[in-house]
């Protein structure tokens, strides 16, 4: 197989890179390279949260429940997701943080992929 094809686990590679499987951080001639969208295996513990809102979003946003129940925080709007496929889009300007109210497996997809969204490190 050549270089332009890539096959994986999404678990596996997900534990390599915060759980992001495709996007402008993987080089170049990687398949996984891409600065039209970036994709994520995301597993959380029950009540893993996110550190901090994420404010001033550029990009648009699908994410999808695969397991578990997991719920978006918008604002003044929450979307608990607790059915397998369950999904919520949001796009840019949209603040947002997410909890996992049991253990969840949830895929994102955001586009475009831009550089520089990686969370501060609390502290």
């Amino acid at each position: 197989m050549g270089d332009e094809v890539y096959v994986g686990r999404a678990a596996a590679d997900a534990a390599l890179d915060h759980g992001w499987l495709l996007g402008h951080f993987k080089d170049p001639p990687d398949p996984r390279h891409s600065e039209a969208l970036e994709i994520k295996w995301g597993v959380h513990p029950r009540g893993d949260e996110r550190a901090r809102w994420v404010r001033g979003e550029e990009r648009t946003a699908l994410l999808v429940l695969i397991s578990g129940r997991f719920r978006m925080r918008f604002g003044g709007r929450d979307v608990l997701l607790e059915h397998q496929g369950d999904y919520v889009v949001w796009g840019p300007g949209v603040d947002h943080s997410w909890c996992a109210e049991e253990e969840s497996v949830v895929l994102t997809v955001r586009w475009p992929s831009v550089p520089g969204y990686r969370a501060a490190p609390l502290g």
